[in-house]
C-alpha cells in the first residue's frame, strides 16, 4: 500500500476537479512552455509580413486561434489538474516539443509545407484530446464533463485528417470548420455543470497567465518596429522621431490594457470565463498585425517602388482592433459598484477611439508617415488624459 502511493506521488496524477485549491503563483514550468509559443506566434507573424494578401491573412488568423487553443487548454490543464509530479511535467514537455515541430513545418519547402503542418496539427489535436480524456480516465467525477471535449475534438480530427485529401477552397472550409469546433466544447460542459450544481470560475493564475501571453506578443510588436527600423542604412532625424512615436504607440496600448485589464477578475461562470479566453484571439491578433505592418512599413514607407499598400491600413486597422477588444473584454469584468461610472466612461471612449482608427485606416488620403503616428499617437493620448482626468477629478471630489 505504502509502495502504490508512493508510485502515485512520484507519478502524479492528474489533481482532481473538485479538489480545491490555494491561490498559486505561476511556475517556472509554465514560463517555460510559454516561451515556446513565443517562437511559434513570431513565425506566423513573420509569415504574414512577407505575404500579405487574402488567403495569408485567412491563414493566419487560423494559425494564430490553433497556437492559441494549443496554449490556452495546455494552460487550463495545468491550473485544473496540474500536480508536482513527473506526470505533469512530462506532459507539458510534449506539447512544448509539439508547437516547435509545428514551428519547423511552417519553414517547410511550399510544395511540403500544408502536409506537413497538416501531421503535426493532427498530433496536436490527438495530443490535447488524450489530456482531457485521461483526466475522466483518473476522476471519474470528471468523465461526463470531459465527454464534450473528447467527442468534438475527434471530430476535429477526422476533419483536419480529411483535408489530405481535398483541395482549395474546401481545405480551409474545413480547417476553419474544425477551428470551431474546438472552442465549442465549454459551452456544452457548462450545461453539465450546472445540472451538477457546479461553477466553474477563471482563476487569477489563469489571469496572470493570459497576461504573460500578451506580453509575449507586445514583445513581438515591438521585435517588428526594431526589424523595420534597422532596415535603414543611413538613420536620419525623421527616422529616429517615427521611432519614438511609433514606442510610445505600443507602450499607451500597452497602459490601456494592463490598466483596464489586467489584475482584474474575470466574472463568474464557466460561459463568461470561456467567451472572455475567446475574446484574446481577435485581440491580440490585432497586436500581431500591427507587429507584421510595422516590419514592413518602416522599411519600405521611403521606398516608391516596393508595394505596401496594405501596411499603410493595417497598422492604424490592427490598433483599432486591439482597442475594441479591450473595450469588449471590459464588459467581462468584475468591477466595484464604486468603480462602474467610470468603466461606462472608459467603454464608451474606447470604442469611439477604436471606430475612428477603423475608419482612419481605410481613409484615401496620403499623409507622410510621420504625421499619421502623430495623429494616432495623440488620438490615443487623449483618451488616457481624458480617462485620467475623470478618475482623479472624482476622487478630488470625494
Amino acid at each position: 500500500m505504502k509502495q502504490n502511493l508512493s508510485i502515485k506521488s512520484w507519478w502524479g496524477a492528474p489533481r482532481k476537479f473538485t479538489t480545491e485549491k490555494e491561490e498559486r503563483k505561476i511556475s517556472w514550468l509554465e514560463l517555460f512552455y510559454d516561451l515556446v509559443y513565443v517562437i511559434a506566434i513570431s513565425t506566423v507573424t513573420h509569415y504574414v509580413a512577407e505575404d500579405f494578401k487574402t488567403d495569408t491573412v485567412l491563414d493566419y488568423f487560423y494559425l494564430f486561434s490553433i497556437i492559441f487553443w494549443g496554449w490556452l487548454n495546455g494552460s487550463l490543464y495545468h491550473d485544473l489538474h496540474g500536480t508536482e509530479g513527473l506526470r505533469t511535467k512530462l506532459m507539458t514537455l510534449w506539447q512544448m516539443a509539439i508547437v516547435a515541430a509545428l514551428v519547423i513545418t511552417l519553414h517547410s519547402d511550399e510544395k511540403d509545407l500544408l502536409f506537413n503542418a497538416t501531421i503535426v496539427l493532427l498530433i496536436m489535436q490527438v495530443y490535447i484530446t488524450y489530456i482531457w480524456w485521461s483526466v475522466g480516465f483518473y476522476d471519474k467525477a470528471h468523465r461526463r464533463l470531459n465527454l464534450p471535449y473528447t467527442f468534438l475534438y475527434l471530430i476535429s480530427f477526422g476533419l483536419i485528417f480529411s483535408t489530405l485529401f481535398l483541395e482549395q477552397p474546401y481545405m480551409r472550409i474545413i480547417y476553419y470548420i474544425s477551428l470551431v469546433l474546438n472552442y465549442i466544447p465549454p459551452f456544452i460542459s457548462n450545461v453539465l455543470l450546472k445540472n451538477k450544481s457546479m461553477e466553474l470560475n477563471l482563476s487569477s493564475s489563469m489571469m496572470e497567465r493570459l497576461g504573460l501571453f500578451t506580453i509575449i506578443i507586445f514583445g513581438e510588436v515591438v521585435l517588428g518596429l526594431i526589424n523595420g527600423i534597422i532596415g535603414f542604412h543611413h538613420l536620419s532625424l525623421e527616422i529616429w522621431i517615427e521611432f519614438i512615436l511609433a514606442i510610445c504607440i505600443v507602450f499607451m496600448l500597452w497602459w490601456l490594457f494592463f490598466t483596464m485589464i489586467s489584475d482584474k477578475e474575470c466574472k463568474n461562470g464557466f460561459v463568461i470565463s470561456s467567451l472572455f479566453e475567446i475574446l484574446f484571439i481577435p485581440t491580440l491578433m490585432g497586436l500581431g498585425l500591427l507587429a507584421a505592418s510595422f516590419s514592413v512599413l518602416f522599411r519600405n514607407f521611403s521606398k516608391p517602388e516596393i508595394s505596401m499598400a496594405w501596411s499603410l491600413p493595417c497598422y492604424r486597422f490592427s490598433i483599432g482592433l486591439f482597442i475594441l477588444g479591450i473595450c469588449a473584454m471590459m464588459g467581462f469584468i468584475k468591477y466595484s459598484a464604486e468603480v462602474n461610472w467610470f468603466k461606462n466612461r472608459a467603454r464608451l471612449s474606447l470604442f469611439i477611439t477604436g471606430v475612428l482608427l477603423m475608419i482612419f485606416a481605410f481613409l484615401p488620403i496620403e499623409i507622410p508617415l510621420l504625421y499619421q503616428l502623430l495623429i494616432v499617437l495623440l488620438l490615443i493620448v487623449t483618451v488616457i488624459l481624458y480617462l485620467n482626468d475623470i478618475w482623479y477629478r472624482r476622487l478630488r471630489i470625494k
